[in-house]
């Protein structure tokens, strides 16, 4: 999707793709990770999920990133947070106690500009994406990740031709074919949610599964992948 999408999709509030609470599914796998509370976390394509406030109350030092700035805005605003801002080349920066919240294309994120991470947490990222920039995304991100940082990736399943994304739908062999380079996968949970969305049902869909795979970086990636897949 082109970047003005996104920012017409906040400026107008048509965010139902943001959920009003903790992610259940976070809540349930996180500990699968087995991660020391001091960890660093990386949640790309954040919005103003409150994610970000539970993964800080684990002990996390978070790490968001969002094309928009009326996310951010919104997300320091509803959890009552007064953040620092300052900008960047390419970027602005809002930061407050546990949290560092960057707005800016995902995309020209530099290898090593985070820092370490020890984890990624992805509910919302890779499913608001086209299939041409799902490659582009998972690319980039194996770039940012450095040997044994673990991914919780939640993503939809679904048949794509009934229902025209986003959310896009990314089966079992896509999550594979992205990933399995780079990463060991595990498939955690997989759970029909078709009841809890009627707005799916109500867009023609018949079957509608949630999955949360781990997955641990297991190489390097090879130069030049990066840019082979842009």
């Amino acid at each position: 999707m082109e970047p003005g999408f996104w920012r017409e999709r906040w400026a107008k509030n048509e965010i139902g793709f943001h959920l009003p609470m903790v992610n259940p599914q976070l809540i349930d796998c996180w500990p699968r990770l087995a991660l020391p509370a001091e960890s660093r976390v990386f949640v790309p394509l954040a919005g103003k999920s409150l994610d970000l406030l539970w993964l800080r109350d684990q002990g996390h030092a978070v790490v968001a990133v969002e094309l928009c700035e009326t996310a951010a805005e919104a997300f320091f605003e509803e959890a009552g947070l007064s953040p620092q801002r300052h900008v960047s080349p390419g970027f602005v920066h809002y930061t407050a106690p546990g949290i560092d919240y960057r707005v800016g294309d995902f995309f020209a994120l530099e290898p090593g500009v985070l820092g370490v991470f020890s984890a990624v947490w992805d509910r919302g990222a890779l499913v608001a994406l086209p299939a041409p920039l799902r490659r582009r995304y998972a690319t980039q991100l194996a770039t940012l990740c450095q040997t044994n940082t673990q991914i919780l990736l939640m993503v939809l399943d679904y048949a794509q031709a009934e229902m025209s994304g986003p959310p896009f739908a990314v089966p079992a062999a896509e999550v594979q074919a992205l990933f399995g380079g780079a990463y060991a996968i595990e498939r955690f949970i997989t759970e029909d949610i078709l009841d809890l969305e009627p707005r799916f049902r109500a867009r023609g869909v018949t079957v509608l599964n949630s999955c949360v795979y781990g997955l641990r970086k297991n190489q390097r990636v090879v130069s030049g992948a990066r840019s082979s897949h842009a």
